[in-house]
């Protein structure tokens, strides 16, 4: 029997003949003719992939990881303390990178050192501790007025420091008195920290001689590091390190989000902003005009490295700039925010000087909700796509 034709037996695979190459005699008796691809068609690309996507749906998600941009704000900050207690709730939710500012950056420290020692429940923590230091700094009731979203300084205190504006803090300060530098000494183990931080930490300072920014990572903290970061001029003492004095790193970034770009791995980026992205009047007085300036001018960095980034962002993903590691990169950039609009206790910049207990407590509560929704709305889409319009609020 030929070789090409084998009639089909049990057992013996079925040897087929395609009419092109067989000529005349291909549908002769003994032969089997090619099998008609409309009549038993083959799976395509594109059901693989829905079967790949549906079977995905079924298994349980990998947590998605996520760098954070931490704003700072003084007092505000224990806002973020919410943000992050919700967050560490969340197990669908890891962690790579995070950039702080100010009281930004002693978020990001404590948080670190927390989870070092306790993971998410010691990061909790250790955030409700370190705000729970915090918030005796104002122990005379007289210094206050209001509950709740109208709480804020009494005019005794702002008289007091509308006063203490017209003096350095050298004056006021000789001893250099900062009990942030007690409460950080005593709750974090920067030795450790520096060798075991189980987070990429960007502390970002500004050179008061230069206006340049200074990012300190986590290798190399110290306490005065991040008491620079935190440095108001006109409340402490430029911060020396290595001979260099620096002040609040809101100066030169607010925070800064690019060491989140270039030194992580995680392609989410959640912003967490204590000023507002838009305000809902115009200042008129003299003191909320200069409260505006001062507002607008730690927003500036921000909101220009943002700028930057969103059209970078466009530039790539249009196909202009080519397929370098920098376009495939920028492609793959998610961003997310929780901000402050709509949120009367953030409004005021008065308030970010108010270290009371119950204030710092409403923050929290507020930041919590705030998070909350963001994942009860959005928390699937860490890691598949972008929840922010970055055209619509940087562009």
């Amino acid at each position: 029997m030929n070789s090409e034709s084998v009639a089909p037996t049990i057992g013996k695979p079925i040897l087929r003949c395609d009419p092109a190459h067989c000529g005349a005699g291909a549908n002769r008796p003994g032969r089997v003719p090619v099998n008609d691809s409309s009549s038993n068609p083959l799976p395509t690309a594109s059901f693989a992939h829905s079967r790949l996507a549906a079977l995905r749906r079924l298994l349980p998600a990998a947590p998605a990881r996520l760098n954070l941009a931490l704003q700072g704000g003084g007092a505000h900050g224990a806002f973020t303390w919410g943000v992050l207690d919700a967050l560490l709730e969340d197990p669908r939710v890891e962690f790579e990178g995070i950039s702080g500012s100010s009281a930004g950056a002693m978020n990001a420290v404590v948080f670190a050192d927390g989870w070092m020692k306790g993971g998410r429940d010691g990061a909790r923590r250790a955030l409700a501790d370190f705000w729970g230091v915090i918030g005796k700094g104002v122990p005379w009731l007289f210094l206050i007025q209001g509950v709740g979203e109208g709480i804020g300084l009494s005019p005794a205190t702002r008289m007091l420091m509308s006063w203490a504006s017209h003096f350095s803090p050298a004056q006021l300060n000789p001893l250099d008195l900062n009990p942030l530098r007690d409460a950080l000494s005593h709750q974090i183990d920067f030795e450790r920290l520096r060798v075991a931080s189980p987070f990429k930490l960007f502390v970002a300072a500004t050179r008061a001689n230069t206006g340049r920014l200074r990012i300190f990572r986590e290798h190399e903290l110290q306490v005065e590091m991040v008491l620079a970061s935190a440095c108001l001029p006109k409340v402490h003492r430029a911060v020396e390190i290595d001979g260099e004095p620096y002040w609040d790193g809101g100066y030169s970034a607010n925070p800064a989000v690019f060491p989140l770009f270039y030194d992580c791995d995680a392609r989410d980026i959640l912003l967490v902003l204590l000023s507002p992205l838009e305000w809902e009047s115009t200042p008129q007085s003299a003191h909320e005009i200069d409260e505006r300036i001062l507002e607008l001018a730690f927003s500036a960095h921000f909101m220009r490295e943002m700028r930057t980034l969103s059209e970078a962002m466009a530039y790539a993903r249009a196909g202009f700039g080519g397929f370098g590691r920098l376009e495939r990169r920028l492609k793959k950039l998610r961003f997310h925010m929780i901000d402050s609009s709509r949120i009367a206790s953030l409004q005021r910049t008065e308030t970010k000087m108010l270290a009371y207990g119950p204030f710092l407590e409403l923050l929290r509560d507020q930041g919590r909700e705030r998070a909350q929704a963001l994942l009860d709305r959005h928390g699937d889409a860490f890691g598949r796509h972008s929840t922010l319009n970055l055209r619509r609020w940087f562009g």
